[in-house]
Protein backbone atom coordinates (compact mmCIF):
# COMPACT_ATOMS: atom_id res chain seq x y z
CA UNK A 1 0.00 0.00 0.00
CA UNK A 2 1.60 3.44 -0.57
CA UNK A 3 2.65 5.70 1.95
CA UNK A 4 0.53 8.43 0.04
CA UNK A 5 -2.86 6.16 0.30
CA UNK A 6 -5.18 8.08 2.85
CA UNK A 7 -5.58 5.90 6.16
CA UNK A 8 -9.47 5.78 7.24
CA UNK A 9 -9.75 5.85 10.98
CA UNK A 10 -12.81 4.29 12.20
CA UNK A 11 -13.83 4.15 15.96
CA UNK A 12 -15.40 1.54 17.08
CA UNK A 13 -17.50 1.63 20.43
CA UNK A 14 -18.28 -1.18 22.43
CA UNK A 15 -20.50 -1.85 26.06
CA UNK A 16 -22.36 -4.59 27.68
CA UNK A 17 -25.81 -5.68 26.88
CA UNK A 18 -28.28 -3.78 28.12
CA UNK A 19 -31.59 -5.70 28.55
CA UNK A 20 -34.60 -4.09 27.19
CA UNK A 21 -36.54 -5.23 30.09
CA UNK A 22 -34.31 -4.24 33.16
CA UNK A 23 -35.21 -2.89 36.24
CA UNK A 24 -36.90 0.37 35.60
CA UNK A 25 -36.25 1.67 38.69
CA UNK A 26 -32.59 0.77 38.80
CA UNK A 27 -32.32 2.54 35.62
CA UNK A 28 -33.54 5.48 36.87
CA UNK A 29 -31.28 5.27 40.04
CA UNK A 30 -28.21 4.63 38.20
CA UNK A 31 -29.27 7.96 35.95
CA UNK A 32 -29.84 10.01 38.95
CA UNK A 33 -26.35 8.99 40.10
CA UNK A 34 -24.84 9.63 37.31
CA UNK A 35 -26.05 12.77 36.72
CA UNK A 36 -24.69 14.10 40.40
CA UNK A 37 -21.60 12.36 39.46
CA UNK A 38 -18.19 14.40 38.88
CA UNK A 39 -17.98 14.36 34.65
CA UNK A 40 -17.77 10.78 32.81
CA UNK A 41 -17.35 9.62 29.61
CA UNK A 42 -20.21 8.24 27.69
CA UNK A 43 -20.11 6.86 23.99
CA UNK A 44 -23.28 7.35 22.94
CA UNK A 45 -24.30 4.77 20.82
CA UNK A 46 -21.92 1.64 22.28
CA UNK A 47 -22.72 -1.52 20.10
CA UNK A 48 -23.33 -4.59 22.47
CA UNK A 49 -20.60 -7.00 22.85
CA UNK A 50 -23.35 -9.76 21.93
CA UNK A 51 -24.36 -8.21 19.11
CA UNK A 52 -24.81 -10.88 16.14
CA UNK A 53 -25.06 -7.70 13.57
CA UNK A 54 -22.81 -5.01 14.68
CA UNK A 55 -22.70 -1.63 12.68
CA UNK A 56 -19.03 -2.43 12.52
CA UNK A 57 -19.59 -4.84 10.03
CA UNK A 58 -22.28 -3.09 7.49
CA UNK A 59 -19.58 -0.12 7.49
CA UNK A 60 -16.63 -2.66 6.88
CA UNK A 61 -18.42 -3.75 4.00
CA UNK A 62 -19.52 -0.62 2.78
CA UNK A 63 -15.91 0.04 2.09
CA UNK A 64 -15.38 -3.06 -0.04
CA UNK A 65 -17.06 -1.11 -2.91
CA UNK A 66 -14.84 2.15 -2.86
CA UNK A 67 -12.74 2.54 -6.39
CA UNK A 68 -9.57 4.31 -4.45
CA UNK A 69 -6.82 3.04 -2.30
CA UNK A 70 -6.68 2.89 1.19
CA UNK A 71 -6.34 1.77 4.61
CA UNK A 72 -8.70 1.28 7.85
CA UNK A 73 -7.27 1.84 11.70
CA UNK A 74 -9.80 0.47 13.78
CA UNK A 75 -9.55 2.06 16.85
CA UNK A 76 -11.39 -0.13 19.84
CA UNK A 77 -12.87 1.49 22.89
CA UNK A 78 -15.34 0.04 25.34
CA UNK A 79 -17.70 1.91 27.98
CA UNK A 80 -16.81 -1.00 30.24
CA UNK A 81 -13.68 -2.02 31.21
CA UNK A 82 -14.57 -5.28 32.12
CA UNK A 83 -15.18 -6.04 28.05
CA UNK A 84 -12.07 -4.71 26.62
CA UNK A 85 -10.66 -7.82 25.63
CA UNK A 86 -13.98 -9.35 24.16
CA UNK A 87 -14.56 -6.19 22.29
CA UNK A 88 -10.87 -6.60 20.59
CA UNK A 89 -11.32 -9.76 20.19
CA UNK A 90 -14.43 -8.85 18.09
CA UNK A 91 -13.26 -6.21 16.09
CA UNK A 92 -10.37 -8.46 14.92
CA UNK A 93 -12.98 -11.34 14.41
CA UNK A 94 -14.97 -8.84 12.47
CA UNK A 95 -11.84 -7.33 10.48
CA UNK A 96 -10.59 -10.92 9.43
CA UNK A 97 -14.26 -11.01 7.37
CA UNK A 98 -13.02 -8.90 4.91
CA UNK A 99 -9.53 -9.81 3.79
CA UNK A 100 -9.39 -7.43 0.38
CA UNK A 101 -9.37 -4.83 2.85
CA UNK A 102 -5.89 -3.42 4.42
CA UNK A 103 -7.21 -3.45 8.40
CA UNK A 104 -5.06 -2.69 11.53
CA UNK A 105 -6.66 -3.04 14.49
CA UNK A 106 -5.44 -0.59 17.75
CA UNK A 107 -6.59 -2.77 20.82
CA UNK A 108 -5.19 -2.61 24.65
CA UNK A 109 -1.87 -4.43 23.45
CA UNK A 110 -1.58 -2.08 21.17
CA UNK A 111 -1.93 1.09 23.43
CA UNK A 112 0.65 -0.97 25.89
CA UNK A 113 2.67 -0.58 23.15
CA UNK A 114 2.77 3.01 22.81
CA UNK A 115 2.77 3.86 25.86
CA UNK A 116 5.80 1.91 26.76
CA UNK A 117 7.38 3.28 23.68
CA UNK A 118 6.20 7.01 24.88
CA UNK A 119 7.78 6.24 27.98
CA UNK A 120 11.10 5.48 26.31
CA UNK A 121 10.86 8.73 24.34
CA UNK A 122 10.34 10.53 27.70
CA UNK A 123 7.03 11.55 27.11
CA UNK A 124 4.76 9.41 29.70
CA UNK A 125 2.92 11.94 31.31
CA UNK A 126 1.04 12.00 27.61
CA UNK A 127 -0.49 8.82 27.90
CA UNK A 128 -3.13 9.49 31.05
CA UNK A 129 -4.66 12.14 28.45
CA UNK A 130 -4.83 9.39 25.36
CA UNK A 131 -5.79 7.02 28.04
CA UNK A 132 -9.20 8.49 28.69
CA UNK A 133 -12.20 7.34 27.90
CA UNK A 134 -13.88 9.90 25.96
CA UNK A 135 -14.11 11.06 21.72
CA UNK A 136 -11.41 13.35 21.70
CA UNK A 137 -8.74 10.91 23.04
CA UNK A 138 -10.04 8.34 20.70
CA UNK A 139 -9.34 10.55 17.96
CA UNK A 140 -6.00 11.54 18.93
CA UNK A 141 -5.19 7.47 19.22
CA UNK A 142 -6.19 7.31 15.41
CA UNK A 143 -3.74 10.66 14.79
CA UNK A 144 -0.77 8.81 16.39
CA UNK A 145 -1.40 5.64 14.36
CA UNK A 146 -1.58 7.62 11.25
CA UNK A 147 2.29 9.02 12.50
CA UNK A 148 3.71 5.71 13.01
CA UNK A 149 2.35 4.78 9.58
CA UNK A 150 3.81 7.50 8.31
CA UNK A 151 0.14 8.94 6.78
CA UNK A 152 -0.45 12.66 5.81
CA UNK A 153 -4.17 11.92 5.12
CA UNK A 154 -6.33 10.74 7.22
CA UNK A 155 -10.24 10.32 7.29
CA UNK A 156 -12.18 9.73 10.22
CA UNK A 157 -15.84 7.20 10.30
CA UNK A 158 -17.27 5.96 13.08
CA UNK A 159 -18.74 2.41 13.14
CA UNK A 160 -22.47 3.50 12.67
CA UNK A 161 -22.02 4.80 9.31
CA UNK A 162 -22.78 3.45 5.97
CA UNK A 163 -20.75 4.50 2.66
CA UNK A 164 -22.74 4.33 -0.31
CA UNK A 165 -20.32 6.55 -2.70
CA UNK A 166 -18.17 4.16 -4.47
CA UNK A 167 -16.66 7.64 -4.76
CA UNK A 168 -16.68 8.84 -1.24
CA UNK A 169 -12.56 9.16 -1.02
CA UNK A 170 -12.31 11.20 -4.45
CA UNK A 171 -14.85 13.89 -2.60
CA UNK A 172 -13.02 13.28 0.58
CA UNK A 173 -9.70 14.36 -1.21
CA UNK A 174 -10.97 17.18 -2.84
CA UNK A 175 -9.02 20.17 -2.12
CA UNK A 176 -6.95 18.71 0.91
CA UNK A 177 -3.52 19.68 0.96
CA UNK A 178 -4.51 22.68 -1.73
CA UNK A 179 -3.62 25.85 -1.69
CA UNK A 180 -6.77 28.36 -1.30
CA UNK A 181 -7.23 31.76 -3.10
CA UNK A 182 -7.15 33.46 0.74
CA UNK A 183 -3.68 32.36 1.01
CA UNK A 184 -2.58 28.83 3.07
CA UNK A 185 -3.79 25.73 2.19
CA UNK A 186 -6.97 23.07 2.80
CA UNK A 187 -5.85 21.56 5.55
CA UNK A 188 -9.07 20.15 7.23
CA UNK A 189 -12.57 19.60 5.70
CA UNK A 190 -15.85 18.07 7.48
CA UNK A 191 -18.78 16.43 4.86
CA UNK A 192 -22.22 15.86 6.04
CA UNK A 193 -23.86 13.51 7.98
CA UNK A 194 -27.67 12.10 6.65
CA UNK A 195 -30.08 9.83 8.35
CA UNK A 196 -31.46 6.77 6.61
CA UNK A 197 -34.45 8.80 4.94
CA UNK A 198 -31.14 10.61 3.41
CA UNK A 199 -32.08 14.29 5.26
CA UNK A 200 -29.60 16.36 6.68
CA UNK A 201 -31.28 18.43 9.47
CA UNK A 202 -33.29 16.89 12.29
CA UNK A 203 -36.71 16.97 13.06
CA UNK A 204 -36.99 19.84 15.40
CA UNK A 205 -39.01 19.45 18.59
CA UNK A 206 -40.97 22.42 19.91
CA UNK A 207 -41.85 21.45 23.07
CA UNK A 208 -42.35 23.88 25.73
CA UNK A 209 -39.69 22.53 28.34
CA UNK A 210 -37.19 23.71 25.62
CA UNK A 211 -38.38 27.42 25.26
CA UNK A 212 -34.61 28.37 26.40
CA UNK A 213 -32.84 25.23 24.40
CA UNK A 214 -33.69 24.97 20.91
CA UNK A 215 -30.93 22.62 19.97
CA UNK A 216 -32.35 21.07 16.68
CA UNK A 217 -33.23 24.12 14.98
CA UNK A 218 -29.88 26.14 16.12
CA UNK A 219 -27.66 23.20 14.87
CA UNK A 220 -30.20 22.70 11.58
CA UNK A 221 -29.58 26.70 10.88
CA UNK A 222 -26.05 25.67 11.20
CA UNK A 223 -26.09 23.06 9.06
CA UNK A 224 -28.24 24.66 6.40
CA UNK A 225 -25.49 27.11 6.27
CA UNK A 226 -23.00 24.60 5.28
CA UNK A 227 -25.38 23.77 2.13
CA UNK A 228 -25.48 26.83 0.58
CA UNK A 229 -22.82 27.67 -2.27
CA UNK A 230 -20.25 27.75 -2.89
CA UNK A 231 -19.11 23.64 -2.86
CA UNK A 232 -16.50 24.36 0.12
CA UNK A 233 -17.74 26.85 2.55
CA UNK A 234 -15.83 27.82 6.30
CA UNK A 235 -17.15 25.52 8.76
CA UNK A 236 -18.18 26.41 12.35
CA UNK A 237 -18.90 23.03 12.82
CA UNK A 238 -17.97 19.54 11.62
CA UNK A 239 -19.17 15.79 11.65
CA UNK A 240 -16.60 13.67 13.44
CA UNK A 241 -17.97 10.15 11.33
CA UNK A 242 -17.00 11.90 8.42
CA UNK A 243 -14.01 14.23 8.81
CA UNK A 244 -10.39 14.24 6.74
CA UNK A 245 -7.40 16.31 8.10
CA UNK A 246 -3.81 16.64 6.12
CA UNK A 247 -0.87 15.72 8.25
CA UNK A 248 0.29 19.68 7.80
CA UNK A 249 -3.22 20.60 10.47
CA UNK A 250 -3.30 17.30 12.85
CA UNK A 251 0.60 17.36 13.63
CA UNK A 252 0.33 20.63 14.80
CA UNK A 253 -3.64 20.88 16.45
CA UNK A 254 -4.69 17.65 19.00
CA UNK A 255 -8.57 16.63 19.80
CA UNK A 256 -9.28 18.28 23.42
CA UNK A 257 -9.51 14.61 25.02
CA UNK A 258 -11.15 16.71 28.25
CA UNK A 259 -14.43 17.76 26.14
CA UNK A 260 -17.57 15.58 27.05
CA UNK A 261 -19.33 15.80 23.95
CA UNK A 262 -18.99 17.45 20.30
CA UNK A 263 -15.34 17.03 19.83
CA UNK A 264 -15.30 17.06 16.26
CA UNK A 265 -17.23 20.62 16.54
CA UNK A 266 -14.67 21.61 19.15
CA UNK A 267 -11.74 20.90 16.85
CA UNK A 268 -13.13 23.49 14.36
CA UNK A 269 -12.52 25.77 17.57
CA UNK A 270 -9.20 24.48 18.17
CA UNK A 271 -8.09 24.80 14.83
CA UNK A 272 -9.09 28.63 14.86
CA UNK A 273 -7.10 29.17 17.67
CA UNK A 274 -4.29 28.24 16.24
CA UNK A 275 -4.30 29.99 13.20
CA UNK A 276 -6.10 27.48 10.80
CA UNK A 277 -9.97 26.87 9.68
CA UNK A 278 -11.60 23.80 8.56
CA UNK A 279 -13.97 23.91 5.71
CA UNK A 280 -17.50 22.34 5.26
CA UNK A 281 -17.61 20.21 1.63
CA UNK A 282 -21.41 19.97 0.67
CA UNK A 283 -20.29 17.01 -2.10
CA UNK A 284 -19.04 14.90 0.36
CA UNK A 285 -20.99 13.00 2.96
CA UNK A 286 -22.09 10.08 4.59
CA UNK A 287 -24.83 7.94 5.67
CA UNK A 288 -25.53 8.12 10.19
CA UNK A 289 -27.58 5.17 11.19
CA UNK A 290 -27.00 5.28 14.59
CA UNK A 291 -28.25 2.70 17.18
CA UNK A 292 -29.77 2.56 20.57
CA UNK A 293 -28.01 5.53 22.45
CA UNK A 294 -27.83 6.45 26.08
CA UNK A 295 -30.97 8.33 28.00
CA UNK A 296 -32.21 11.88 26.83
CA UNK A 297 -31.26 13.19 30.49
CA UNK A 298 -27.54 11.63 29.97
CA UNK A 299 -26.80 12.83 26.58
CA UNK A 300 -28.74 16.31 28.28
CA UNK A 301 -26.12 16.16 30.91
CA UNK A 302 -22.85 15.73 28.60
CA UNK A 303 -24.01 18.41 26.56
CA UNK A 304 -24.28 21.04 29.27
CA UNK A 305 -20.61 19.75 30.67
CA UNK A 306 -19.71 20.42 27.10
CA UNK A 307 -21.13 23.73 26.72
CA UNK A 308 -19.64 24.95 29.94
CA UNK A 309 -16.81 23.48 29.06
CA UNK A 310 -16.17 25.22 26.07
CA UNK A 311 -17.38 28.85 27.36
CA UNK A 312 -14.33 28.33 29.99
CA UNK A 313 -12.24 27.42 27.23
CA UNK A 314 -12.95 30.58 25.19
CA UNK A 315 -12.44 32.83 28.26
CA UNK A 316 -9.08 31.17 29.36
CA UNK A 317 -7.57 31.94 25.41
CA UNK A 318 -8.28 35.53 25.93
CA UNK A 319 -5.13 35.73 28.65
CA UNK A 320 -3.13 33.74 26.00
CA UNK A 321 -0.84 35.89 23.89
CA UNK A 322 0.16 33.09 21.05
CA UNK A 323 -3.75 32.22 20.19
CA UNK A 324 -6.27 33.38 18.06
CA UNK A 325 -9.24 34.83 19.51
CA UNK A 326 -12.63 33.39 18.88
CA UNK A 327 -15.59 34.02 20.56
CA UNK A 328 -19.14 32.53 20.58
CA UNK A 329 -20.82 34.89 18.15
CA UNK A 330 -18.58 34.10 15.82
CA UNK A 331 -19.60 30.68 15.74
CA UNK A 332 -23.40 31.54 15.43
CA UNK A 333 -25.87 29.90 15.47
CA UNK A 334 -24.24 27.22 16.28
CA UNK A 335 -22.62 25.98 18.19
CA UNK A 336 -22.35 29.58 19.42
CA UNK A 337 -25.88 30.46 20.76
CA UNK A 338 -25.05 27.80 22.95
CA UNK A 339 -21.15 28.60 24.65
CA UNK A 340 -22.10 31.77 25.22
CA UNK A 341 -22.20 33.12 29.24
CA UNK A 342 -25.88 32.41 29.25
CA UNK A 343 -25.39 28.26 28.67
CA UNK A 344 -25.88 27.54 32.58
CA UNK A 345 -28.49 29.76 33.07
CA UNK A 346 -30.42 28.46 29.95
CA UNK A 347 -29.69 24.82 31.88
CA UNK A 348 -30.46 25.12 34.56
CA UNK A 349 -33.62 26.60 33.55
CA UNK A 350 -34.27 23.55 30.98
CA UNK A 351 -34.13 20.78 33.76
CA UNK A 352 -36.27 22.67 35.76
CA UNK A 353 -38.60 23.10 32.96
CA UNK A 354 -38.22 18.91 31.93
CA UNK A 355 -38.59 18.08 35.48
CA UNK A 356 -41.36 19.94 36.33
CA UNK A 357 -44.04 18.88 33.17
CA UNK A 358 -41.73 16.23 31.00
CA UNK A 359 -40.93 12.45 31.40
CA UNK A 360 -38.20 11.26 33.63
CA UNK A 361 -38.42 13.95 36.09
CA UNK A 362 -36.85 12.84 38.59
CA UNK A 363 -33.60 12.42 36.82
CA UNK A 364 -34.07 15.82 35.84
CA UNK A 365 -34.84 17.58 39.24
CA UNK A 366 -31.31 16.01 39.96
CA UNK A 367 -29.87 18.02 36.81
CA UNK A 368 -31.47 21.04 38.37
CA UNK A 369 -29.61 20.47 41.38
CA UNK A 370 -26.33 19.40 40.03
CA UNK A 371 -25.96 19.30 36.46
CA UNK A 372 -24.83 23.29 36.43
CA UNK A 373 -22.22 23.44 39.12
CA UNK A 374 -20.69 20.31 37.98
CA UNK A 375 -19.77 21.43 35.12
CA UNK A 376 -18.81 24.79 36.00
CA UNK A 377 -16.45 22.68 38.56
CA UNK A 378 -15.33 20.41 35.65
CA UNK A 379 -14.29 23.43 33.01
CA UNK A 380 -12.74 25.45 35.85
CA UNK A 381 -10.55 22.13 36.80
CA UNK A 382 -9.79 21.43 33.53
CA UNK A 383 -9.86 23.95 30.81
CA UNK A 384 -6.11 24.95 30.99
CA UNK A 385 -5.12 21.03 30.67
CA UNK A 386 -5.99 21.17 26.86
CA UNK A 387 -3.33 23.65 26.03
CA UNK A 388 -0.86 21.78 28.09
CA UNK A 389 -1.27 18.44 26.41
CA UNK A 390 -1.41 20.73 22.96
CA UNK A 391 1.78 22.10 23.71
CA UNK A 392 3.98 18.90 23.48
CA UNK A 393 1.64 17.17 21.09
CA UNK A 394 3.85 18.46 17.68
CA UNK A 395 6.81 17.21 19.52
CA UNK A 396 4.61 13.75 20.06
CA UNK A 397 3.74 13.62 16.21
CA UNK A 398 6.91 14.40 15.43
CA UNK A 399 9.03 11.46 17.38
CA UNK A 400 6.47 9.34 16.39
CA UNK A 401 6.53 9.64 12.60
CA UNK A 402 7.63 6.79 11.26
CA UNK A 403 8.95 5.23 14.25
CA UNK A 404 11.04 2.41 13.34
CA UNK A 405 10.03 0.12 16.64
CA UNK A 406 6.25 0.95 16.58
CA UNK A 407 5.82 0.87 12.98
CA UNK A 408 7.53 -2.82 12.47
CA UNK A 409 5.06 -3.85 14.94
CA UNK A 410 2.09 -2.53 13.60
CA UNK A 411 2.27 -3.06 9.98
CA UNK A 412 2.86 -6.83 10.72
CA UNK A 413 6.62 -7.24 10.56
CA UNK A 414 6.68 -8.70 14.58
CA UNK A 415 3.29 -10.09 15.05
CA UNK A 416 2.31 -10.95 18.79
CA UNK A 417 0.91 -13.35 20.21
CA UNK A 418 -2.00 -12.42 22.50
CA UNK A 419 -2.60 -15.70 23.67
CA UNK A 420 0.84 -15.68 25.59
CA UNK A 421 0.26 -12.22 27.07
CA UNK A 422 0.08 -12.65 31.25
CA UNK A 423 0.63 -9.49 32.33
CA UNK A 424 2.35 -5.87 31.40
CA UNK A 425 5.83 -5.37 30.32
CA UNK A 426 7.81 -2.41 31.59
CA UNK A 427 10.48 -0.16 28.97
CA UNK A 428 13.62 -2.25 29.53
CA UNK A 429 16.01 0.01 31.46
CA UNK A 430 19.85 0.13 30.78
CA UNK A 431 22.63 -0.01 31.91
CA UNK A 432 23.80 3.78 31.54
CA UNK A 433 20.64 5.66 32.82
CA UNK A 434 17.96 5.28 30.12
CA UNK A 435 15.24 3.35 28.44
CA UNK A 436 16.30 1.87 25.28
Amino acid sequence: MAASSPLIIVSTFWGKQQSRRGNENSKNKRDRQVMSADAQAFYEHPTSIDDPHPPLSRLLESLTHLRDPFSVALIVNTNDKSVEVRADERVREIARQFPKLDTFVFGPTEMGSLTRRLEQLEMLEMTAALSMRSYGATRNLGLLVASIKGRDKVIFLDDDCVVDDPGFLEKALFGLGDAIHTGGHLLGKTGLAMNAKGRYLTEEDSRATDRFWHWDQSRNRGISELLTPPRLTPAKLAFGGCLALHGGLFARVSFDPWITRGEDTDYVINARLFGAQLFADDQWSVMHVPGEGVSQPLRFRQDVFGYIYEHRKLEFTKSQVDLTQVTAAQLAPYPGDFIDGSAGMRARITALLRAIRGPERGVYWQATLHVVGDATRYACAHCADYFAFQRKWPTMVERLWRDVALRSLFSGERTVDRSALTGSFKAIETGVGGAL
